[in-house]
């Protein structure tokens, strides 16, 4: 059996899979430590542990000692590259990409058959990256995601006060709630537009888009397919030694 790990910056992915095929899945936040105690049962029929992340070198430290504890088998962590296959980075020091953003364009590529698309993950950072038909990475963007938006008005705005509300519409405001939560919107919206015409100008078919506001940039007008586990996907298929064609 192999468990499988995408550590982001606030919470974590995991699946345990059997022959290719999903045994069990959840989620949980770092706190948590990498919520081990929900596959903990299967602790003696680990075989493998593969780990996509992109929290600080003393938080990986502290994952890999919480899965030691747990399990006995191997804990192999996965970077982005600079290629794989056909898929080509367009990053000079693959370093400096996050394995994230690597893994989902190959989970994406997975689920598209080919190049030709553009890869969301709306997290904590919201990232953006298009892959040309031929494979290559043809670059990004990284912006905030919402949380990150509503903190930095929160603790850099100080007479800005506001309550959570779930907006979906980005007409102007009447309240300073509606001004900043319906603004989000508005940002989404312009995000999507966007994207939509960068795939357009550079021959792009399909968008994959993965994160905890997907959903969100979906009700924004979002044309995409939303796969929740992308980057699980494509760490799974990196760990297996998978290539594009």
């Amino acid at each position: 059996m192999k468990l499988l790990i995408d550590a982001g910056n606030t919470r974590i992915k995991w699946q345990l899979r059997a022959h290719g095929e999903l045994v069990r899945k959840g989620y949980a936040t770092l706190s948590e430590n990498g919520g081990s105690h929900d596959w903990e049962p299967w602790a003696d029929s680990i075989e493998d542990i593969a780990v996509s992340t992109v929290i600080s070198e003393a938080g990986r430290q502290q994952l890999q000692v919480g899965l030691e504890d747990t399990c006995s088998a191997p804990v192999t962590f996965h970077w982005a590259e600079s290629r794989r296959g056909k898929l080509i980075n367009a990053y000079g020091d693959v370093r400096r990409m996050g394995a994230d953003r690597w893994h989902a364009m190959c989970g994406a590529w997975r689920v598209t058959g080919a190049g030709g698309f553009a890869v969301v993950d709306a997290g904590s950072a919201i990232t953006v990256d298009y892959v040309a038909r031929s494979g290559a990475h043809l670059g990004g963007y990284i912006l905030p995601g919402k949380q990150m938006m509503l903190r930095s008005l929160k603790q850099d705005a100080a007479r800005i006060g506001f309550d959570s509300l779930d907006a979906e519409y980005g007409s102007p405001g009447a309240s300073t709630t509606e001004c900043v939560q319906h603004g989000l919107v508005w940002l989404r919206e312009a995000m999507v537009k966007r994207i939509h015409q960068d795939c357009s100008a550079l021959g792009l078919d399909q968008v994959v888009v993965t994160g905890g506001d997907a959903s969100g940039l979906m009700v924004a007008g979002l044309s995409a397919a939303h796969d929740p586990y992308l980057v699980l996907n494509g760490l799974a298929a990196v760990d297996e030694g998978w290539e594009p064609e």
